[in-house]
């Protein structure tokens, strides 16, 4: 069963970057889509952006297109999120998954990483 470890979340101010990382305890290869989500205060958790094993990129939200970028190293088992040009309605704590987020080799969520956007 494959653990997901997220991080590289914190507190910056708007226009500022991070960089988010997902390690993964096992290879991922075997995950056609992994993604992004975040759930911010009181909401419900969402899809950010998705990366398919072949390198395809979708971003679920219009708000992150142009400003996120998604990517993964299978060598690494990692799953990236690149986020430039933060916003305030970005802070949110983010996690990774599978697309869609009930794949059976990953039975739970992680941590998460919070990020915090500050105007």
């Amino acid at each position: 069963q494959v653990q997901l470890v997220e991080s590289g979340g914190g507190l910056v101010q708007a226009g500022e970057s991070l960089r988010l990382s997902c390690q993964a305890s096992e290879s991922i290869s075997g995950i056609n889509t992994m993604a992004w989500y975040r759930q911010a205060p009181g909401q419900m958790r969402e899809l950010v952006a998705a990366i398919s094993n072949g390198g395809s990129a979708k971003y679920a939200l219009d708000s992150v297109k142009g400003r996120f970028v998604v990517s993964r190293d299978n060598h690494k088992n990692t799953v990236y999120l690149e986020m430039n040009n933060l916003k305030p309605d970005d802070t949110a704590d983010y996690y990774c998954n599978a697309d869609p987020p009930w794949d059976h080799r990953i039975p739970s969520w992680g941590p998460g990483t919070q990020v915090t956007v500050s105007s």
